[in-house]
């Protein structure tokens, strides 16, 4: 049996199961390959749309209500969390309860948000209304996004299967290139803060030398 057709019977299988726990975490770079793969006639578009969601909107409820219940001692044991609890308060203070939109949008809050809106007294029917929205949005938007570009691959090359392993992996590297250009932007906007960590260090070695 050809490599090819192993895997698309693997993929038929388990695939929506992959993106249903890829989602209920992270799941952009997941989504997208399936978006891809569903074009390729893998997976069903509205089968990885529906999956997506599922998983999108269940992973943050669970995160919500997470924080709701066990918040403040996962803020305690976890630094990871409570280094991120002022950034994030500062953007629920900016957007207001429109940040229960976005979290899932936002790169490296797409946990944190949902378990600090859950410390916070927003109403878990308004959080819930939202994120059924929220995950619908995303759900589409990255679904779509491999999809078209299988689609778009599709009007340079005749057959789109002979090149499939290719393409694949050219969006893996498309994917990797928005990443590091994500963490850059990130890091750079972060450089001011750690100059000035950096100067507080500096002073406070200089004026207990002097002690």
């Amino acid at each position: 049996m050809p490599v090819q057709q192993l895997l698309r019977e693997y993929i038929e299988l388990h695939g929506y199961w992959v993106i249903l726990i890829g989602t209920f975490l992270e799941g952009e770079a997941i989504l997208i390959m399936a978006g891809f793969l569903a074009f390729e006639g893998y997976l069903n578009i509205v089968g990885v749309i529906i999956t997506a969601f599922a998983g999108s909107f269940t992973g943050d409820q669970f995160y919500f209500y997470l924080g709701h219940f066990k918040g403040k001692g996962l803020l305690r044991r976890f630094h990871s969390i409570a280094r991120k609890f002022r950034e994030a308060l500062r953007l629920i203070e900016k957007y207001g309860v429109f940040v229960a939109f976005i979290s899932r949008f936002t790169y490296g809050f797409r946990i944190v948000l949902p378990i600090i809106l859950g410390v916070t007294n927003l109403p878990a029917r308004t959080f819930l209304w939202i994120n059924l929205v929220s995950a619908f949005c995303w759900a589409v938007i990255f679904s779509l996004a491999g999809y078209l570009f299988g689609k778009s691959a599709s009007l340079f090359l005749d057959d789109v299967g002979k090149y499939e392993q290719y393409l694949m992996l050219a969006l893996l590297g498309l994917i990797m290139v928005f990443w590091l250009i994500h963490l850059y932007h990130a890091w750079k906007l972060k450089k001011p803060s750690r100059e000035r960590l950096a100067r507080m260090r500096t002073l406070k070695k200089a004026r207990n030398g002097k002690q």
